[in-house]
């Protein structure tokens, strides 16, 4: 009988870890307008978003020629967060920058 409730055991235990699901992912847009700078935004993506100089300028780059560049792929909590300090830094610099949140697909 312990025999058997092992076994059971281990069939919960493997079910369970084929039921964990990661979180989904959402992508931290960054979009144009004709008033903030692209130093500014530079300084965005390399404090905030932790990207090097030729990243940020790549990004900077596509929020300025498409109107919109992805800044990162996180978590919800996690970019609810991002999207939130660009924008109190985007006051405190008196700039419009918008940052948005999209699921990603």
């Amino acid at each position: 009988m312990s025999k058997e409730k092992t076994i059971q055991a281990e069939r919960i235990e493997s079910s369970a870890e084929n039921t964990v699901q990661e979180p989904p992912l959402y992508r931290v847009l960054l979009h144009n307008d004709n008033y903030t700078t692209m130093d500014f935004v530079i300084m965005i993506l390399q404090t905030v978003f932790h990207k090097g100089l030729d990243e940020a300028t790549r990004i900077m780059l596509n929020v300025h020629h498409q109107g919109v560049g992805i800044a990162g792929i996180y978590t919800r909590e996690i970019g609810e967060t991002k999207v939130a300090v660009v924008h109190r830094m985007a006051k405190k610099h008196q700039f419009p920058l918008k940052c948005s949140l999209e699921k990603d697909c």
